[in-house]
């Protein structure tokens, strides 16, 4: 396979992919501790800017920082740098062209609608997914694995114990592991709540302390090996005040304080010696304050047709990705000539960064039209400060707007990296790592768990690790 590189960030072309347990270069072990933990911790839209900031209360971070290793400028995350496609790379070691989920939103040609992916309404796991995830190479090695709030893992056959990041509450319980629910609620954990907690402003914190406790059950009492922790409370807020805001640094603190539980937790139950625990995020955070209509500059060009508010037509239409936005032709036999077209005249709007043709996919990771259904036929990447609308009303494509804050940006911003912090067992303590590309995370786990994953693009990061890993 080849690299290409873009923004600074190292992506691979497409290849071929499938599930095996076998000689590759995703992990140099070749048999399975069932004797170990690892625990990867996702805090979504943790940028890496807070570990250095003198605001931010995150004594376990800077002691795991201390203790163990850490990217120091980051982890290089995928574009969009969007929380589906993210971490999906993060647990099968591929970019999203090769992975299949390739935004928070894609659009059906065919339907001539966008397709939500955000918190799995529509695709299971393997619908998706097309790619090998590390917990599938672990559970086909005998390993237990689980999976708390993960994105694009409903109904999962190789995570033992599940619940998923959606609501209401009646999905909520129909997408969890049988039986799982109950437990909780024996050991007086108030799963029934958590749809409730779904529809308010403070359920984010309420919902990132039981998924930690979920977590902990996992590891206690079923000696899960490998466990997946998404935790959404920072990214939700900064979406709503924008990053380096009281609120936020409120919200980085809530990240910390449910790390210091799963860390005392994982010691309590006697498991301390045999645990690694990595911490991730998928993306950093930009402050907004305008917003560009795409959707209305393709109507002004006669591409979207509006009768009063409703759509009618689209020979073109964009969907948002926030800081990136992916745009769709419908008419396959116009494709060439209206790729060409808008690359152009959308590189002309006032803060796009970057317009690229599927030629230029390979670049930024990502899939065209002939290589995956959804894929796009164009992608723009905005400037700081700028995210992109899916609104076509209106006048005026790019309009002020409150301030807020946002992602999906071309992920050489630096303010776009997230953080990779690994502690524990196995891990070479005070290894300073620089940068990290969110490829190697997966590679990274199978080698601490003594499995393979050979197609895994990215690298195990051996820098972090002790001898003998």
């Amino acid at each position: 396979m080849k690299s290409v590189s873009m923004w600074g960030v190292a992506v691979t072309v497409l290849g071929s992919v499938g599930l095996a347990v076998g000689a590759g270069a995703g992990s140099g072990a070749s048999v399975p501790a069932d004797d170990r933990l690892v625990v990867l911790v996702s805090l979504d839209g943790f940028a890496n800017f807070y570990l250095n900031d003198p605001k931010a209360h995150i004594p376990t971070l800077r002691r795991m920082m201390r203790e163990g290793a850490a990217a120091e400028r980051g982890l290089a995350c995928s574009f969009p740098t969007v929380t589906w496609p993210n971490h999906t790379t993060l647990i099968t070691g591929v970019v999203p062209a090769k992975h299949g989920v390739l935004g928070n939103s894609v659009y059906d040609r065919a339907k001539g609608e966008a397709v939500q992916l955000l918190v799995d309404p529509v695709f299971d796991k393997d619908e998706i997914v097309k790619a090998p995830t590390v917990y599938d190479a672990a559970h086909a090695a005998g390993l237990k694995t689980a999976g708390i709030a993960w994105p694009a893992t409903r109904n999962a056959k190789t995570l033992d114990w599940t619940v998923p990041d959606m609501m209401p509450q009646d999905l909520y319980e129909k997408y969890s592991t049988p039986g799982w629910h109950d437990e909780l609620r024996a050991e007086g954990l108030p799963t029934d709540l958590y749809g409730g907690w779904t529809k308010v402003n403070e359920g984010g914190p309420r919902r990132d302390w039981m998924a930690t406790l979920m977590a902990l059950n996992a590891i206690r009492r079923h000696r899960a090996n490998l466990v997946l922790l998404h935790l959404i409370e920072l990214d939700h807020t900064q979406h709503s005040t924008g990053p380096r805001t009281g609120d936020a640094y409120w919200a980085v603190a809530t990240q910390d304080d449910r790390l210091r539980d799963l860390i005392d937790g994982i010691a309590a139950a006697g498991l301390g010696d045999r645990a690694t625990v990595i911490v991730v995020s998928d993306h950093g955070f930009f402050a907004i304050n305008k917003s560009i209509h795409v959707n209305v500059r393709l109507r002004d060009l006669g591409l979207v047709k509006v009768e009063g508010d409703k759509v009618v037509e689209q020979q073109a239409w964009c969907v948002s990705q926030a800081g990136g936005a992916s745009v769709y032709i419908r008419d396959a036999s116009r494709r060439a000539e209206l790729t060409a077209r808008l690359k152009s005249e959308l590189a002309k709007i006032e803060g796009i960064e970057a317009v690229f043709a599927p030629a230029e996919f390979s670049k930024i990771g990502q899939a065209t039209p002939d290589q995956d259904k959804f894929g796009a036929d164009l992608w723009l990447g905005a400037k700081e400060g700028y995210s992109f609308s899916g609104d076509h009303n209106g006048d005026g494509v790019v309009r002020d707007g409150k301030p807020a804050g946002t992602h999906g940006y071309l992920p050489h911003h630096p303010d776009m990296h997230g953080i990779f912090i690994a502690w524990g067992r196995g891990i070479k303590p005070g290894a300073k790592l620089g940068e990290v590309q969110n490829t190697q995370v997966a590679a990274t786990i199978a080698r601490l768990l003594g499995i393979k994953l050979p197609t895994a693009d990215g690298q195990p990061v051996t820098a972090a690790l002790a001898g003998g890993n």
